[in-house]
């Protein structure tokens, strides 16, 4: 054989030097005095193509010829540089057909749209070898933003001493939503009052009617009192705020408004909103707005530290309202001193205490639903919730707590608050929460279950505070006799009152005048008698 090359000699892995070869294969060719057989090899053998293992090695070495990288890389890099690419005769690269049609625009296309597909139908089939907890993301589909994250990143886009920041600052404090709800309910059930004359002429006068003056003061004194209880609950719960996607993004735990403002403004709003209470409503219902910021921020807001039952100390704290429109009516016809037991422990108040009990109700489908999805994250912030804990109990709770609305609503017409209709119109929307709550418990909230069952609470408490009040009781009797002009059964009743003394007034005065004309014919004798 030729000897090898001196400039070789030294360099390891000789053998497997590809560019070597190459070099010496060349040699043999352009050599005029070789060998016999080195003679026969013909131009075109020369050109030919190596064997395929010949031909990957001859790629990868010719990069890695200088033995730069460890043997173990070379290999490696030899299967991969290979696999990507491959050489026909005249060195050019071709691919297979398949590959080149599955290239083609329209074949990516029709491959997406049918690997989308097919995921949305594997993601519909229960798995049932899946654990019991996974991830919330892939459970179930986020929830809409809240109002207070919303209004805390619309405030950036203005100058940070503006007013307009200010304001969507503390409107964020203040969480606009839940403070929305908690204004309804209690509108409602001061309009849901049974007030005589409601639609009389002579509302203001001489029958008590229900009052626009009390009714804003009302509505400002309850707004300003859930804006205080919802700025202390974020002032206490700043840290773990931060520790949650649901709440991080609100203003507090972004530095946007300091903590002393926030307080200021917590305990500002407390006291004119109680003040607004007890000045332009009642005393009675003063005390209840002290006591829904005492029960939110003092005792609800620390004992999701330490026990799973402060759900049930926010759902009293969310029957509150509808108890201070009812008070707050019922303030306005009271004859004694208007005290809590006058307003609210008789059985007029049995109304306002049902109103109460459907929005104790409503709270328990709507946060077991919501807090379904961020149980991972209440638990990584240390918060006691149903929801992570039992999530077997937290679905029966809402199931059993769902169902309650349907003797609710046959109650409110047994008592006179609404007409019976209202048991009818009311079945669609209390079957849809109901349904919904069956699917949380059988699926624990899998399967869009919860998303199902939260967006049902959403709309329950509007559609059932509308339908009370198109059918509050005797409300479209009035409205027909005020527009026909026919009178009232209270106004018929006096009338015929009013017959019966006048008739009596008569019989009476005719039974004086007999008697005046019998004593009279007995003093005259008549003519001719002795």
């Amino acid at each position: 054989m030729r000897p090898r090359p001196a400039a070789t000699l030294l360099r390891p892995f000789t053998l497997d030097n590809v560019c070597w070869r190459c070099s010496q294969q060349l040699n043999y060719a352009r050599s005029p005095a070789g060998r016999a057989f080195a003679r026969t090899v013909t131009h075109a053998a020369l050109v030919a193509p190596l064997p395929s293992k010949q031909q990957s090695r001859l790629k990868t070495g010719y990069f890695l010829s200088n033995k730069l990288l460890p043997q173990a890389q070379d290999g490696a890099a030899s299967k991969n540089f290979a696999a990507s690419t491959g050489s026909d005769e005249t060195g050019k690269t071709t691919l297979p057909n398949e590959q080149i049609n599955q290239d083609l625009p329209h074949r990516r296309r029709q491959a997406a749209r049918r690997n989308a597909a097919a995921g949305s139908f594997s993601s519909n089939i229960p798995n049932p070898s899946a654990p019991a907890s996974t991830d919330a993301t892939t459970a179930e589909s986020p929830l809409p933003q809240d109002a207070s994250s919303a209004l805390t990143t619309k405030s950036t886009k203005y100058p940070a001493n503006s007013f307009r920041r200010q304001l969507s600052l503390l409107l964020s404090l203040s969480k606009p939503r839940l403070t929305v709800v908690v204004v309804l309910t209690a509108m409602a059930s001061y309009a849901l009052y049974p007030v005589p004359a409601f639609l009389s002429p002579s509302i203001g006068l001489d029958t008590p009617s229900l009052s626009p003056l009390t009714l804003t003061f009302l509505t400002t004194g309850t707004a300003l009192c859930s804006a205080s209880a919802n700025a202390l609950n974020m002032l206490y719960e700043l840290a773990w705020d931060a520790k949650m996607s649901r709440t991080r993004n609100r203003p507090l735990v972004r530095g946007l408004i300091s903590e002393r403002k926030a307080l200021a403004f917590a305990v500002l709003a407390a006291f004119v909103g109680v003040g607004g209470l007890y000045f332009g409503v009642n005393p009675t219902v003063a005390f209840l707005g002290a006591a829904n910021i005492a029960l939110y921020a003092g005792v609800y807001t620390p004992m999701k530290r330490l026990s799973w039952l402060n759900t049930w100390v926010g759902a009293i704290v969310g029957g509150i309202p509808p108890l201070m429109g009812w008070a707050a009516a019922a303030g306005e016809s009271a004859t004694g001193d208007g005290s809590f037991r006058e307003l609210l422990l008789t059985p007029d108040a049995i109304g306002g205490w049902l109103l109460a009990a459907l929005l104790f109700a409503w709270q328990f489908p709507h946060f077991m639903a919501l807090s379904w999805p961020i149980r991972d994250e209440y638990r990584a912030a240390g918060h006691k919730m149903l929801c992570w804990i039992n999530p077997a109990r937290n679905a029966r709770v809402a199931l059993r707590y769902s169902l309650l609305f349907f003797p609710l609503s046959v109650a409110l017409c047994a008592v006179g608050v609404t007409e019976w209709s209202f048991a009818v119109t009311s079945l669609p929307v209390n079957y849809w929460l109901a349904r919904e709550a069956v699917r949380f418990w059988r699926h624990e909230g899998f399967q869009g279950s919860a998303r199902g069952l939260f967006w049902a609470s959403v709309w329950l408490v509007p559609v059932i505070m509308v339908l009370a009040l198109v059918q509050k009781k005797g409300m479209w009797g009035r409205v027909w006799r005020s527009v026909v002009g026919e009178p009232d059964d209270d106004d018929l009743e006096d009338e015929d009152d009013g017959d019966w003394v006048a008739d009596d007034e008569i019989g009476e005065e005719d039974m004086v005048e007999a008697a005046d004309g019998k004593t009279r014919s007995a003093a005259v004798p008549p003519i001719g008698s002795k």
